[in-house]
């Protein structure tokens, strides 16, 4: 990198692709049925962890308000994509766990985003794809405060 305007370029380019990978995935989730899912509802149940997640969490993450991701899982839960449960290490409080609907819906997404990586490993080469690959798992730790090595 030589300066501030191909750091700005940099930047762009990584936003415009996360979002041109993530309307793809919600384009082939819509293709395949689902229709009753909004792009907010489906950023919300991404960051849901395998054993579930507190809303507070979730909003955090998302970078919403608490009342905000609040609207969501319960528009996501009316809809039977997520359910709320005990939180075992808190009786007082509660998680927010997937139900095998939304785990249906993520395996077409998932299926899609792999479908992308393939295109773009054909217009870049598999080797160069491999390389940012681990350049991204390398920034994780300064880019996700929510990812745990």
């Amino acid at each position: 990198m030589t300066g501030p305007r191909q750091r700005r370029e940099l930047g762009i380019l990584l936003f415009v692709a996360s979002r041109a990978l993530e309307q793809r995935a919600f384009d082939a989730v819509v293709a395949a049925g689902t229709t009753d899912i909004t792009p907010a509802q489906a950023r919300i149940a991404a960051r849901i962890a395998p054993h579930g997640s507190r809303v507070s969490d979730l909003a955090e993450q998302a970078r919403v308000t608490k009342q905000s991701a609040a609207s969501l899982v319960v528009q996501l839960e009316e809809a039977g994509y997520v359910e709320r449960v005990p939180d075992p290490t808190d009786g007082r409080a509660r998680l927010v766990r997937l139900t095998p609907r939304l785990r249906q819906v993520a395996e077409v997404a998932d299926a899609e985003v792999e479908r992308v990586l393939a295109e773009w490993a054909d217009r870049v080469g598999e080797e160069r794809l491999q390389q940012l690959h681990e350049i991204l798992r390398d920034l994780r730790g300064v880019t996700d405060p929510w990812w745990r090595s």
